[in-house]
């Protein structure tokens, strides 16, 4: 079978789809699940309430679709945070307490804020 330039083009790059969309498909991030709630200790219990009442508007926990900020599954499990902040209990202070973006500041008391962070560590 004689195939012309641009078809024999066109077949190769199907064929370079076919192969590679199983291992493109196959690298796309996962996160592990989060705690169960009956496995929550006191303090991530009190920070589950607290993100219950004061995050769960904008922003899912036990799931990876985004509301109308990023979901916090896994927020801990990244090396960043979507805003390309290091992922780690001082930067994340910073954003509940003073807001970013979009995100307002939330008005907590430092053991509020400890329990939150306590209970983002889980999910």
């Amino acid at each position: 079978m004689n195939l012309t330039i641009p078809t024999r083009r066109a077949w190769l790059s199907l064929c370079s789809l076919l192969v590679l969309y199983p291992i493109v498909a196959g690298c796309k991030p996962t996160t592990p699940p989060p705690m169960p709630l009956s496995q929550l200790n006191a303090q991530q219990m009190r920070g589950h309430a607290i993100f219950q009442a004061s995050c769960s508007q904008c922003h899912d926990d036990r799931d990876s679709d985004a509301l109308h900020g990023p979901s916090m599954l896994g927020v801990f499990k990244q090396q960043y945070l979507p805003s390309g902040a290091p992922a780690n209990d001082d930067r994340v202070r910073v954003v509940i307490l003073e807001g970013h973006g979009m995100m307002p500041a939330i008005n907590l008391d430092s053991q509020d804020t400890q329990d939150l962070i306590a209970y983002l560590h889980t999910l």
